[in-house]
Formats: C-alpha cells, structure tokens, sequence
C-alpha cells in the first residue's frame, strides 16, 4: 500500500529528475556555444560529447565527496514536511530557470534551486517546521560567495591569459593559429562538459539521495550509486536534447571571439570546475564561470568585440537570482504547507 509519504517522495524524485533534465538542457550551451560557433565542433557532434563527458562528471563526482549535503550542511524535516519544502525548492529553482532559458539568460542552476531551498527553510521555520538549519548560512556559502568570487576571478583570469597566449604565436600564421586554437577548443570543451558534471551532477545526486533520507527509505551520510546514475542520466539526456537560446545569447549576443581567445575562456572555466569540485569544495556555476571567461577573453582585444548591453543584462539576472528564488521557494512552501499538514 502507498502511503502518503511514499508517495511524496516518488513526487519529489520526479521532480529531481525533471530539475535535472532542465539543467542539463539549459547548460549544454555552456561548454559547446563557443566551439561551435568557431566551428572547432559541429553541433550534433558537439552535443553528443557534452551529454558524454557531463555523465561521466556526474559519475565521477561521487569520488570527491562534494555533495551539496555536506557542502553546505543541510538538514531538512524528516517526513512529509521536508519532502514538501524540497519540492517547493524544486519548483522554484525550475521556474526560474525555465523563464531565464527562454529570455535566452544564462543564470546558474545551482543557484536558483539553493537560494529556492533557503527560502523555503524560512518559510518552513516561519511555520514551525524545523526548516533548514543554517539557511542563510547555505545562501551566503553556496550563492552568494560564488556569485562574488567567480564572475571576477573568471573574467580576470581570462583577460590575463590572452596576453601570453597572443605573444606565444605572434609568428605563427592566422590559418595556424586558428587550426591549433580549434583542436585546442575541442578538448576545452570536453573539459568544461566534464567539469559540469562534477559540479551539477553531484548536487543532482545529492538532492536525489536527499529526498531518500528525508523519507526514510536511506541512511544519513550514504553516497548510494543509484541515485547517482539515474541524476546523471536525467543531466545528460537534458544535454542531448540541447538548449540553443543560451547558445545564441553565449555566442553571438555578448562577445566576438576568435578561436583562440575562445580556448582560453573555455580552459579557465574547465579549470575553475575542476579545482572548485575537487580542491576548494566550493559550488562554481558552470554559467557564471563560462559566461565571465568568455566576456574577459573578449575584452582584451584591439576592437570593441563586447556588447554591455547585454552583459549588465545578465548581470542583473545573476543578482535578481537569490532574491527571486528564495521569494518563490518561501511562497510556494507556505501554499503548499496546508495541503501536507
């Protein structure tokens, strides 16, 4: 017999999935717009081996320990109540996403479902729920210290490196340059995709075996490699199907690169999620790090290859993000309370 628990719980995981398929579907963009609007990859191509390289990530992430759970230690009612606050967060997170996607705005995934979740522990505290314990402190270590430190530490990076980059092949010919700076691009790309599943696809089988815990059916602190795969499949066929509004705004709406400083911006962003999942512990949104690389590497050339016009428009995006969500995920926590209390 399915009690109403259990049935809560199959909820929430459907909607874990469905959050990931969104997510994947969205940040494709992020580590191919820029090969192939260099050509460095087709599209079709370029789809397959993100879709591969971010279920590979995901799977490998397991091996770090870098769990949002542990990242940002949050604990969630047991029963019915968590399982609610973690579908409102849910909910949220995806609706704020899917509106930015289809403005074509890359905000960052991880963001909009942490700032959801903080919002609804309020919400959920605010009704004499546990809530989740330490939610401003999970806002301020998983949103707002990221949003801060890698959209400069990306577009500084980027900026610099395209100065040694250009005097390293200051004798070579454009046709050289650009063949070598492709290929280059082609592993960036691999490397970003994978990077992503490190960092996106961990959180997603974090909340999987989230939802688990909170309902009973698995032990606190188990790393369980059945959630883990079924939120890498959900990530990576979000991949294969491909969001190419962001794509459009990534690569032809903010900068004009050139292949070289493309392969830059992509291997500071790859590099950035390697070191923030495997090093630093620390949650790095694949967008943020991606779009900051690309706007920094475009901005150290000899013509105005930038529009800040569209730049302060995401920018405003990222800010609304936290304030957005943790709103939404509050609201929709006390609208759905009484149907679960």
């Amino acid at each position: 017999m399915v009690t109403g628990q259990s049935f809560m719980m199959f909820v929430v995981l459907l909607f874990t999935c469905a959050f990931a398929f969104l997510n994947g579907f969205r940040d494709a963009s992020n580590s191919i717009a820029v090969a192939v609007r260099n050509r460095a990859l087709t599209p079709n191509y370029a789809v397959l081996v993100a879709a591969f390289f971010t279920f590979l990530g995901t799977m490998l992430s397991t091996s770090f320990g870098v769990y949002l759970i542990s990242a940002v230690e949050l604990n969630v009612p047991s029963g019915v109540p968590g399982l609610a606050l973690l579908l409102s967060a849910l909910l949220a997170g995806g609706a704020w996403a899917l509106y930015c996607w289809w403005r074509g705005l890359p905000v960052s995934s991880t963001h909009s479902l942490v700032s959801a979740l903080a919002g609804a522990g309020g919400a959920s505290a605010l009704l004499g729920d546990d809530g989740v314990h330490d939610a401003w402190r999970m806002l301020a270590g998983g949103v707002l210290l990221p949003l801060l430190f890698t959209p400069v530490f990306a577009f500084v990076v980027s900026y610099v490196l395209v100065i040694p980059a250009t005097w390293l092949v200051r004798h070579s010919t454009a046709s050289d340059v650009s063949g070598a700076s492709r290929a280059g691009q082609s592993i960036s790309a691999c490397a970003v995709a994978l990077g992503n599943g490190l960092q996106d696809g961990q959180r997603t089988g974090a909340m999987l075996t989230l939802a688990l815990v909170t309902a009973g059916a698995a032990q606190p602190g188990t790393i369980m490699l059945g959630p883990q795969l079924l939120g890498a499949s959900a990530l990576a066929a979000g991949v294969l199907f491909g969001g190419w509004r962001i794509a459009h705004t990534l690569a032809y709406r903010l900068v004009n690169l050139d292949p070289l400083r493309g392969m830059v911006a992509q291997s500071v962003s790859a590099a950035m999620l390697f070191l923030g999942a495997m090093l630093i512990h620390l949650p790095i949104s694949t967008t943020q790090a991606v779009t900051s690389s690309i706007v920094g590497a475009g901005t150290n050339q000899r013509f105005e290859s930038v529009t800040w016009r569209q730049v302060k428009r995401v920018l405003r995006h990222w800010v609304a993000t936290p304030v957005v969500c943790s709103l939404l995920g509050g609201i929709l926590s006390l609208a759905i309370h009484p149907l679960v209390s």
